[in-house]
């Protein structure tokens, strides 16, 4: 049940945090696969956004690597495995590590992904819906303010990209992420593709989506390729960007403002000059926008 959480969240209506995170410009998912490139090199890009759990180790080579690419470029944090919407309570040496980490780097934020990844000590290592309920908000708004508190910063919280929706939902996923963000003042990840994958998926508009959104609460844009089913889409992070997703994010620079921007590669990761060629589109994109 997550009435227990319900009298809290409610009592505890805060204001957003003062301090809005620096644009940082054009970056990468820092990958492996690029670290001699970037170590031996001058890549042109302006900073790194890096999976927190990769590196959330007491010591070993993909630490020291991390703190000689954060001597030379900001990064941000980002999660996959903080389950701000599970029931289960917050495993407290993840939120130990995560801080240790934090206070290691200093990040310009620290994010994760409005989701669920497990329950009763299982991860299940993927980014799982939920139901859009008022008591499911009263639930994560408490669980954000609390790894706020933990963390002595505010978090940067992700929409994901979905296959299911729940018939109990009370409010479509803008109008939660809007009151979420309200209450906690946390700050928002807007993944364009996402956007783009669960607008095709459930058949609503991804520019309703985005009207629905407070634009002074996003700090940072993701982009990223998918596999196109036709009957359905799912985020692969295997692929170029494609067209309609280039389109749906000049819409977003049109909507939000000059936001920090990442392209995104998990998988068939091609070598650095090709994701650097890719990011240019990005800058060009924006480029138009803001000259015009």
């Amino acid at each position: 049940m997550l009435g227990a959480t319900k009298a809290k969240a409610a009592a505890d209506l805060r204001p957003a945090p003062e301090g809005k995170p620096r644009y940082l410009g054009y970056g990468l998912g820092l990958r492996s696969q690029h670290y001699a490139d970037i170590l031996n090199g001058d890549p042109e890009l302006d900073w790194f956004e890096v999976i927190s759990e990769n590196y959330m180790v007491p010591g070993g080579q993909p630490l020291k690597i991390l703190d000689q690419i954060r001597a030379r470029y900001p990064i941000v944090m980002h999660g996959v495995s903080l389950s701000i919407a599970s029931t289960a309570p917050f495993d407290p040496n993840y939120l130990k590590q995560l801080k240790a980490l934090a206070d290691r780097t200093e990040p310009v934020f620290v994010s994760d992904h409005l989701c669920w990844t497990g329950v009763h000590g299982v991860n299940l290592h993927d980014l799982l819906p939920f139901p859009y309920t008022r008591e499911a908000l009263d639930h994560v708004v408490a669980r954000i303010q609390h790894v706020q508190d933990y963390l002595k910063r505010p978090l940067a919280l992700e929409n994901v990209s979905s296959y299911v929706q729940f018939r109990n939902s009370e409010m479509p996923e803008w109008e939660f992420i809007a009151e979420m963000t309200k209450r906690t003042g946390c700050w928002l990840v807007f993944d364009v593709n996402n956007v783009y994958v669960s607008a095709y998926n459930h058949e609503y508009d991804p520019y309703e989506f985005m009207a629905g959104i407070p634009a002074d609460r996003v700090v940072q844009f993701h982009l990223a390729g998918h596999e196109h089913n036709m009957t359905h889409i799912i985020d692969t992070h295997d692929a170029l960007v494609c067209d309609e997703v280039w389109t749906l994010y000049k819409a977003a620079l049109e909507r939000f403002g000059p936001v920090s921007t990442i392209i995104e590669r998990d998988d068939d990761i091609p070598p650095l000059d090709v994701m650097l060629e890719e990011l240019g589109k990005a800058r060009l994109l924006a480029e138009d926008v803001f000259s015009a």
